[in-house]
């Protein structure tokens, strides 16, 4: 009872948390907020401030490791200079690098895995005594579903929702289902309740997280069958649906989507409510079947190629976004080459486009050699780059004469006489202000554009 009067009450510290990487991570910074601050700390943004440092980590590429690995030096001459200060790395890179963090480079006071969260109080507390603290224990039912996050996105307009945790695909290339776990899905009603939450507090947008939300499945095992016949099923269709219906006004997007996953009834879905955003994130990595073999991607280039004519079929206005590697183990001339062709064909609108590096643990670095020379890996990642500059440009240009809808979601950076939102598409729309504020939906009339951004004006 006692510890009950307890909760929530200050207890004068102030913490700072810094969040690196994918969606996911930033939507898990804000289930930690809300887990200290039931137990009394408060949030700063200013380092000077803080008695507890926190860094949210990625591991996915050899660069994010280093930004945090820099960020932490810089931390330990802060240390030396304030000892009271503690600092701690959640996420992945807290399995992967405990000891070394921890033991070898004494960057750290405190570790901690994406499924340990609820473990932080008492492992501050075991750091306050002298001690270092660890937990990085997986966990197969974790979900975090009865947690409200602490939204720590300014804008109060869009918010990240975690559908699902953990992965299954084990793509060669990637470290997530060794950093956090296996794939589990949260109840389809604590989501609604959390969007149904979050738009009566004036939230206009929700976006639904998942390392592959197509794969979401509740009351259903992996091979379609139904776990208990009193309780309802539900695919990521029918999560979709069950959100999209909140409100017409809550507009409704996810990420990320699996090529060999995503279903011909989730783009009728989107077809079918307005409010569910025209906007696919669809990972292809590479152009060529071979490569995608040796990536364990699960599909063909021929798979991929009829999934996006189903997208163009059933919502000719979508846009679609990807996720590109060059130089990956072995990949010649010939099969870098089906990438660019594959592009030319696909037209995307936006790519997020890197060279390989190799990441312990996956099964590539068991299994393939990293033969491809870093200068190659460079100079075809700049072939690719140069490439969807100019399918980028056409995209934007392609909306010019237009008018959208819009979701406004703050003052321009520019010049504080315009605002900016994006379109369904997700594309971002810079505007005169007029008498649009933040949370409004507006119509664009779009004038002119740049290669990333749209330029428009109010209409009706």
């Amino acid at each position: 009872m006692e510890k009950e009067k307890l909760k929530g009450v200050s207890n004068g510290k102030k913490f700072l948390i810094e969040s690196y990487g994918c969606q996911m991570n930033f939507s898990d910074s804000e289930i930690v907020a809300s887990i200290l601050t039931e137990k009394g700390f408060s949030i700063t943004k200013v380092e000077d401030d803080a008695d507890l440092i926190l860094l949210n980590t990625c591991a996915i590429r050899d660069n994010a490791e280093q930004r945090v690995r820099n960020r932490l030096t810089h931390l330990k001459g802060k240390k030396k200079r304030n000892k009271t200060l503690k600092v701690g790395v959640l996420g992945c890179m807290a399995e992967r690098l405990k000891s070394k963090l921890l033991d070898e480079e004494k960057l750290v006071d405190l570790v901690v895995g994406p499924d340990a969260y609820r473990d932080l109080p008492n492992l501050i507390e075991e750091v306050e005594t002298g001690q270092k603290a660890v937990n990085v224990l997986l966990s197969r039912e974790e979900t975090y579903a009865d947690i409200n996050p602490v939204r720590m996105n300014q804008d109060g307009v869009t918010a990240f929702v975690s559908i699902m945790r953990g992965c299954d695909n084990m793509c060669s290339f990637c470290v997530v289902p060794f950093t956090r776990g296996r794939e589990r899905s949260r109840s389809p009603e604590t989501i609604v309740k959390e969007c149904t939450d979050l738009f009566a507090s004036g939230y206009k947008e929700v976006t639904l997280l998942g390392q592959n939300v197509d794969s979401y499945r509740w009351n259903i095992d992996s091979k379609g069958n139904i776990k208990n016949e009193n309780e309802e099923t539900t695919n990521f269709a029918g999560l979709l649906e069950k959100v999209a219906l909140v409100d017409k006004n809550l507009r409704v997007r996810f990420s990320t989507s699996h090529p060999k996953d995503m279903t011909d009834d989730v783009l009728h879905t989107m077809a079918k409510y307005e409010n569910i955003c025209n906007y696919i994130h669809l990972p292809v990595q590479s152009g060529n079947s071979d490569v995608l073999k040796r990536m364990n991607r699960g599909y063909t280039r021929e798979w991929y190629l009829d999934r996006m004519k189903a997208i163009r079929r059933i919502i000719p206005e979508c846009a679609v976004s990807t996720d590109i590697i060059t130089g990956f183990c072995g990949e010649n001339e010939e099969e870098f080459n089906d990438t660019l062709s594959l592009m030319k064909e696909v037209k995307y609108d936006f790519a997020y486009m890197f060279f390989y590096s190799e990441r312990p643990k996956t099964l590539a670095e068991r299994k393939f050699e990293d033969d491809v020379p870093l200068e190659l890996k460079k100079s075809r990642l700049t072939e690719v780059i140069n490439l969807q500059s100019e399918h980028g440009h056409a995209s934007t240009k392609r909306q010019v004469g237009l008018t959208q809808e819009v979701l406004v979601e703050g003052v321009s950076k520019r010049s504080s006489e315009h605002n900016y939102g994006r379109n369904s598409q997700n594309a971002v729309v810079i505007f005169p202000k007029q008498d649009s504020k933040r949370g409004d939906y507006v119509q664009v009339k779009i004038q002119s554009c740049t290669p990333a951004t749209l330029m428009g004006e109010i209409v009706g």
